[in-house]
């Protein structure tokens, strides 16, 4: 890595540093973002050991009392839609302390924290004491985060987490949903008035007003039910079973693990370990047996949904898979001769649905290449690791990013 591209990203993160969290986008994501947060923290452990830390702390420290993780944390008031007064999680039968969204976001937080501890342990002294006893004073939090999921989530014992919104799986309007979506009704809802459109120079980026009601439907149903999970499930209009969040909890569940083994904390390694194998199994059950690819299952009509989207690759997460691994690979999508950069697309160009400027329906977000070579680092496979790491470079050389 050039020192120039270096500077440049340790430069974004301190301008979007509020001193105790890191925004995602000031104006478009003025708030706290549970994965955000996570990546986040990965980059400032290069810079400051405790702010990362720190970062890890405040997310924590708005964890519900049933163990969830939200996907946000407001701080402070803004114009972003929608704020507390929508998401209500007050009216939660067990509330949180601090003010939230009632969703969750994927469980990369033990990832985060494996990072952290190998820069603090690298970095040696103060660094390395103020981390290890941050990880053994939070690890019970995090132990209830993965607990949550496995509960509360997979009530049924499948392998596999089940998400209410789209905004869980951190993919948010991905093809993806398109199915489940179109069979989410949205009925007399209170008004509301958007602002992520003011944010962007082209309001096409974003979801339509349509798609908007359906995901702003869903959150009133939460609140209807008061986010009282067996309610949901009998309530709610958008069931599905999440393949990449589940790979995902598979590969946390591992790292956690080996994170209380470190700790002294064998019954809650052992007990990681399984919900790892569990996990890993439930994405094993999704392979497509024609094209060996992940796939997710609408859980209110039973059937899957196979999308050329990231979602598809959700076996390199948890474990190796050269099926998978040549298909991320080929002409359809790393090489598609359409991409200016070899790394992984939110969709396939091939794909009738990409749409080059829609978020995940095309665009590609460097930090889910570095999570897919960090993946493949972590199992073994250097080759592809390196690969995804220089291609990813080269896209970043010319500067121009701002999260």
């Amino acid at each position: 890595m050039s020192v120039q591209l270096a500077d440049a990203a340790a430069d974004v993160l301190r301008r979007n540093d509020l001193g105790h969290l890191t925004v995602a986008s000031p104006d478009l994501y003025p708030h706290q973002w549970s994965w955000d947060t996570a990546f986040i923290a990965v980059g400032i452990s290069h810079l400051s050991v405790r702010r990362a830390i720190a970062e890890m702390s405040s997310l924590l420290a708005a964890q519900w009392p049933d163990g969830m993780i939200p996907h946000i944390v407001f701080d402070r008031p803004s114009r972003y839609f929608p704020g507390p007064a929508r998401w209500r999680s007050d009216l939660a039968l067990d509330p949180p302390v601090l003010s939230t969204s009632g969703i969750c976001q994927p469980p990369v937080h033990s990832l985060a924290l494996t990072c952290i501890l190998a820069e603090a342990r690298r970095a040696g002294g103060a660094d390395r004491r103020a981390a290890e006893e941050f990880v053994a004073g939070s690890l019970d939090g995090w132990l209830a985060w993965h607990r949550w999921l496995a509960t509360a989530r997979d009530p049924d014992g499948t392998g596999l987490v089940e998400i209410h919104h789209s905004w869980e799986s951190g993919m948010d309007n991905s093809p993806r949903w398109d199915g489940p979506y179109s069979r989410v009704r949205p009925g007399p809802m209170e008004p509301f008035e958007r602002a992520d459109t003011a944010h962007v120079a082209d309001p096409a980026q974003r979801p339509t007003d349509a798609e908007y009601r359906r995901y702003i439907w869903l959150v009133d149903q939460m609140v209807a039910a008061r986010y009282e999970d067996e309610a949901i499930r009998k309530t709610i209009d958008f069931r599905v079973a999440d393949v990449f969040t589940s790979a995902l909890l598979a590969l946390g569940s591992d790292l956690l693990a080996r994170i209380a083994d470190d700790f002294g904390r064998p019954a809650e390694a052992a007990e990681m370990r399984e919900l790892a194998e569990r996990f890993g199994r439930g994405v094993a059950s999704t392979l497509c047996p024609d094209s060996g690819l992940a796939r997710d299952r609408d859980l209110r009509t039973g059937e899957w949904l196979p999308t050329a989207t990231l979602s598809a690759f959700a076996s390199l997460m948890c474990g190796s898979d050269a099926r998978q691994r040549e298909v991320l690979l080929g002409p359809e999508w790393c090489g598609h001769p359409g991409l200016r950069h070899a790394v992984p697309p939110s969709t396939s160009p091939a794909a009738p649905q990409f749409n080059p400027r829609q978020y995940w329906r095309g665009p590609q977000w460097p930090v889910i290449t570095w999570l897919f070579g960090w993946a493949a680092r972590w199992h073994g496979d250097q080759e592809l690791a390196g690969q995804l790491r220089e291609e990813s470079l080269r896209q970043l050389s010319d500067l121009r990013f701002s999260e």
